[in-house]
């Protein structure tokens, strides 16, 4: 049985938030595959990424698991669907002529130019961490929590 809880914090809502025992498993990686399809949907009708950069990002299977976010034209992954997401992901920023730089994973940090939005996205996904798997339906202190207990 699903049950249901409050509304994601971030503006607009993404709607429900499942909370579900770890005997959900199934039920958890469903809602969290659902969640992450709406971030997606949400990047897409925001506007502030381009197009041909969403469109390589959700190409690669590695990339289109995580949860997407974007902030001044930058796009983001996050191992986990709701905030504060995770900030251990490579991201994108625009940069002229329609080239892009690879940042972070941290503000400051810099991976380095891409020539385009395939190039960029290559190197997000070489600078994965080694368990990125599909995004964690939860906070990151719950992603932290449930991965302590199945370790």
């Amino acid at each position: 049985m699903i049950k249901y809880d409050t509304p994601f914090d971030r503006p607009g809502g993404l709607g429900p938030r499942y909370r579900l025992g770890h005997d959900d498993a199934m039920n958890r990686d469903a809602a969290g595959k659902a969640a992450v399809e709406v971030g997606w949907q949400a990047v897409r009708d925001d506007g502030r990424v381009r197009p041909e950069l969403l469109e390589a990002a959700y190409a690669e299977p590695r990339l289109r698991q995580l949860f997407p976010w974007t902030g001044m034209g930058e796009l983001h992954f996050s191992r986990c669907t709701e905030q504060r997401w995770t900030w251990d992901i490579p991201y994108i920023q625009p940069a002229g002529d329609r080239t892009y730089r690879v940042s972070g994973p941290l503000h400051g940090e810099t991976v380095g130019p891409a020539a385009t939005a395939q190039d960029a996205i290559a190197m997000v996904v070489q600078h994965l961490p080694a368990d990125c798997g599909p995004a964690f339906l939860g906070t990151p202190e719950e992603l932290a929590a449930h991965a302590a207990t199945t370790q």
